[in-house]
């Protein structure tokens, strides 16, 4: 009955929305990518089953950027430990089906359905999987519906209930505990996370506390920007203000002068959140007066072409996939989405190169990573009026920095461990299937 009123609910508010919807197609290519695969329509998915149709398969559905990241080490350890099934990544949005198709291959990676009842029979019977996995808390009715009704058991792994979602979930809790009850495993990042689960619906002895997967992502390839960075800003000391948000750049441009200041040798990489936001960064940038370089710039020119980074020069980091593997450059990070009121973003992808660490305020998002961090005195906290002082703090005494980044380092490698944990609960729920 509950999956029935969602369905006419959601279909009600599709008719309403077509007009938008047909529009944004029509004007931006983000929303037409992956539509006959969404729609589950269009034989791509098909022919990548082909190629290989008599190994089973194991579906993972990662959301984007953030979630492909997280799963980036479990996707090489379900390789190795299941050689016999092939594994099928999907993702949400295009810029998530980006990174995955570069980091774990185009020959497996697919959009997700619409949460539709047409799309998401489609998928399921093109894939015919032996389980789901999903990252995180992305819970779509129709999607967990449709793998109870042929069987398929649903995993979910880093699960999480943040502060921000936690409210509206505890709202609709009676509509969700029918479907969260039929789960079965739920591998949380942390205890209240777990509480939370349980309270919501699911079944206490399928809930487990495995940690976050992102404790053991470690960038082990070099990006092309850190290993061009290393050849031409040499002698330069180098700030990395990482997934920045709208007002996060402009804070940072204000403080820049006053980290000059303090240290003359300085470069700033800045990497916004958002592929969508690099334009208007450049504009911001332009209009600073400050001297400034795009890293895309980089890919048209040969390496001979390419001239010094010099002191001073801010580098727009207009890449994806690059981020986690600059930080490792770096004098001091600063991770965004935190002097505004957006709940941060990942501090880890600093913590693992040792690399003393700066946040605002706003934290939710990663409020036990960050927690344990501070609790560790492996990350500073800055108020919106605080952010140069803060920086030039860490800038100036090099001892401390150092030692703060040693300890966000040992924070890193001591919370590792959950992508076995993972591994092995899947393992568990395949033997069961086996036929």
């Amino acid at each position: 009955m509950v999956l029935f009123f969602y369905n006419l609910a959601l279909l009600a508010a599709l008719v309403v929305s077509a007009p938008w919807w047909l529009w944004k197609m029509a004007s931006t290519h983000k929303y037409r990518a992956g539509m006959g695969e969404r729609l589950g329509i269009g034989g791509r998915l098909k022919k990548l089953i082909a190629s290989e149709p008599s190994r089973p398969i194991i579906w993972l559905h990662a959301v984007s950027v953030g979630e492909v990241l997280a799963v980036s080490r479990l996707v090489s350890e379900l390789d190795s430990a299941f050689p016999q099934f092939r594994l099928f990544v999907s993702t949400t949005t295009r810029t998530g089906q980006d990174l995955a198709r570069q980091r774990l291959g185009a020959d497996r990676v697919f959009y997700c359905p619409l949460d539709v009842p047409w799309a998401v029979r489609a998928c399921l019977n093109s894939l015919k999987p032996r389980i789901l996995i999903l990252a995180e808390t992305e819970f779509w009715p129709n999607i967990l519906s449709g793998c109870f009704r042929r069987r398929i058991p649903v995993a979910v792994v880093n699960a999480r209930v943040s502060d921000r979602s936690w409210p509206r979930y505890r709202r609709l809790q009676s509509l969700w505990r029918p479907i969260l009850s039929r789960l079965a495993r739920v591998l949380a990042q942390g205890v209240t996370d777990a509480v939370r689960l349980r309270e919501l619906g699911c079944q206490p002895d399928r809930v487990s506390i495995a940690g976050n997967l992102k404790f053991d992502v470690r960038a082990a390839v070099e990006a092309d920007a850190t290993r061009l960075l290393k050849k031409f800003a040499a002698g330069v000391r180098i700030v990395v203000a990482g997934s920045t948000l709208e007002g996060e750049e402009a804070a940072l441009l204000q403080a820049w002068p006053q980290l000059l200041a303090a240290d003359p040798q300085l470069a700033l990489v800045l990497a916004p959140r958002h592929p969508e936001r690099f334009a208007a960064v450049a504009a911001l940038l332009d209009q600073s007066g400050v001297s400034w370089i795009r890293r895309s710039d980089w890919q048209s020119q040969t390496v001979d072409a390419l001239g010094p980074v010099r002191p001073g020069q801010i580098i727009l980091l207009d890449t994806i996939g690059e981020l986690a593997s600059v930080y490792s450059l770096a004098a001091v990070a600063f991770v965004g989405g935190s002097i505004v009121p957006a709940g941060g973003h990942n501090p880890l992808e600093p913590a693992q190169f040792g690399v003393p660490i700066v946040m605002g305020p706003h934290y939710t998002n990663f409020r036990a990573i960050t927690e344990d961090l501070l609790t560790g005195a492996a990350l500073k906290i800055a108020q919106p009026g605080d952010l140069a002082a803060t920086l030039i703090n860490l800038l100036k005494d090099r001892a401390a920095a150092d030692a703060m980044g040693m300890r966000a380092r040992k924070v890193f490698e001591q919370q590792a461990g959950a992508t076995a944990r993972c591994v092995e609960a899947i393992r568990e729920l395949l033997m069961e299937r086996e036929p």
